[in-house]
């Protein structure tokens, strides 16, 4: 005599039901344990009288999942398909024991390291190493990074950011605002060995050690509302050199508007060579930013990129060839020009340097 064995739930299905087990079978969106449900059902609802093993054979699973859920959907229908919810494990962690993590974070330093690390802090505090990245992650704390800040000491600092960003934001009637800057000590070196180029699974790859051929030094004037960018190469960055350089920004700006030159930070803008090119000048303007405030100067940006798109991994074989490189980029840049739009107004840069202040002099204390 056969075994006895319990009579298989029998499965109908509506219309609409089989339509949306049919649609989580075809969809890869669904979650691939939910369209195996839906496979199960629809096998057991072809063959009703059918017990486990067949559908288990077909579609090679074990005979207890068909059971499992052929039940669960005759009980419950498309609902006994998807997932309980799981229960949530009991909390562990006190929020006192959260705010001492934290605070110690924050407020001490480990014995003989400048920072926190993770598993440091969970051995000093009694916690898990992943609890404490957890609660880093959530509250956006990283002690391992550190960036630097110089205020600046210039007495005069609020009356020059007033006249540099009134020049961006509301400039003079028929001026031309000009950044002008330089980026000394370009180095041309190449690698002991060839590069390696970029392929999949590896970066591109350079030897550690360069061999240096000699530098070269960029003056650059940023036309602040076009986006173009006038540009001479020099072997050195003295006032003897920067004051030619002046002259061919005179000679390549229309000789009707008023030149208004935003200045950077080095000595050679303001010896007496170049005070007294600009006295025999009358249209010409010369502004000063705040000492170590450079970043109100926009040619700033533009010789970051030069330096990050073009310079970085570049080698040169020569001083002439890095030239070559600088004047290519400035003619690439005028070709297609991208205005640098200042939107800060000088009273929120004021404040936000007022707030950097009172937070250096509150952690002074």
């Amino acid at each position: 005599m056969g075994a006895r064995g319990v009579h298989p739930a029998r499965l109908e299905l509506t219309p609409d039901e089989r339509a949306t087990l049919e649609r989580w079978t075809r969809r890869r969106s669904v979650a691939q344990a939910l369209a195996l449900r839906a496979r199960i059902v629809l096998a057991c609802a072809d063959r009703p009288d059918v017990a486990h093993g067949q559908p288990a054979e077909e579609l090679e699973v074990h005979r207890a999942p068909i059971g499992i859920w052929r039940t669960r959907f005759a009980a419950r229908q498309l609902e006994g398909l998807k997932d309980d919810p799981r229960a949530v494990a009991p909390r562990r962690i006190s929020d006192a024991d959260v705010e001492r993590a934290i605070a110690t974070t924050l407020e001490q330093a480990p014995t003989h390291a400048t920072h926190w690390s993770t598993r440091g802090l969970a051995k000093a505090v009694g916690m898990g190493q992943t609890t404490v990245s957890r609660m880093w992650r959530a509250l956006d704390l990283q002690p391992q990074r550190s960036e630097t800040f110089r205020l600046s000491t210039d007495p005069l600092f609020a009356e020059k950011v007033r006249d540099v960003v009134g020049l961006y934001l509301a400039p003079p009637a028929r001026p031309l605002v000009l950044c002008v800057d330089q980026q000394p000590q370009i180095k041309a070196t190449t690698g002991t060995a060839p590069v390696l180029p970029v392929r999949a699974g590896q970066p591109e790859r350079h030897t550690y050690e360069s061999v240096r051929h000699g530098t070269r030094d960029l003056f650059a004037a940023l036309d602040v509302k076009a986006g173009t960018v006038i540009g001479e190469v020099h072997g050195r960055h003295r006032s003897e050199e920067f004051r030619p350089f002046l002259d061919t920004v005179d000679a390549n700006t229309p000789p009707a508007l008023d030149l208004h030159l935003i200045l950077g930070s080095a000595r050679t803008h303001m010896t007496a060579l170049i005070k007294r090119w600009v006295l025999t000048h009358p249209r010409v303007h010369l502004h000063v930013p705040p000492t170590s405030a450079s970043w109100l100067s926009l040619v700033g940006c533009w010789l970051s990129q030069l330096q990050r798109r073009a310079m970085h991994r570049a080698e040169f074989k020569s001083p002439d060839a890095l030239g070559v490189a600088l004047h290519g980029y400035i003619a690439a840049t005028n070709a297609d020009p991208n205005p640098f739009v200042g939107t800060k107004s000088a009273d929120a840069i004021l404040a936000s340097v007022q707030r950097s202040r009172q937070r250096s002099s509150a952690s002074d204390r």
